[in-house]
């Protein structure tokens, strides 16, 4: 073969690759359809995330102060096992309510002369918070049922926690406080 029949055997092959190259442009209908349809999986990966793994509240009391306060925003993570000292968001009376773990199921829990103890030791806080039996609705000491959790209010004389209500069911729990931020002033 000479060179001007491998020119036209390689024109013929580059013709095929070109014109099999094309696509057909995209309408607006089919970009908005793409649209539509990245818009709803991303809602439902979010959705999924809010509801399974994680939550997003914003604070509307002080029973979490000083830690967490009036205006912040908590996020948590419900995945986690959860732990003595921990921050959780948990639901009663229909509202999310924020406190932290003093006792785990079957704990003993007794207050007496502003001081808790739980299993007869007293509950190492790296701020003391005076805690009294005042306004209380159990008796002491009190026991922790099975697969509950007793929780008190960082503000300690709000007594509208587990000296109100008993141990608070992990069915309940919302989850472990991971991250807080301050939305006040902004």
């Amino acid at each position: 073969m000479d060179d001007r029949t491998n020119e036209k055997i390689e024109n013929k092959s580059d013709q095929k690759v070109i014109s099999s190259g094309k696509r057909k442009k995209k309408s607006a209908g089919r970009y908005a359809a793409e649209f539509f349809v990245k818009i709803i999986i991303t809602a439902t990966v979010i959705w999924a995330l809010c509801t399974f793994v994680a939550g997003v509240y914003v604070i509307h009391d002080n029973s979490g102060y000083p830690m967490i306060k009036d205006g912040d925003l908590c996020i948590t993570y419900k995945l986690c096992d959860l732990h003595e000292n921990d921050e959780i968001a948990y639901m009663q009376d229909d509202k999310v309510k924020f406190g932290r773990i003093v006792a785990m199921t079957g704990d003993v829990v007794d207050i007496r002369d502003n001081q808790i103890t739980v299993n007869g030791y007293n509950v190492y806080e790296s701020t003391v918070y005076p805690t009294t039996a005042d306004g209380s609705k159990i008796q002491y000491p009190y026991q922790v049922p099975v697969d509950a959790v007793f929780v008190l209010n960082d503000y300690r004389d709000d007594v509208n926690d587990s000296r109100c209500y008993g141990g608070i069911p992990l069915s309940r729990s919302k989850g472990k406080v991971v991250m807080i931020l301050r939305r006040r002033g902004i």
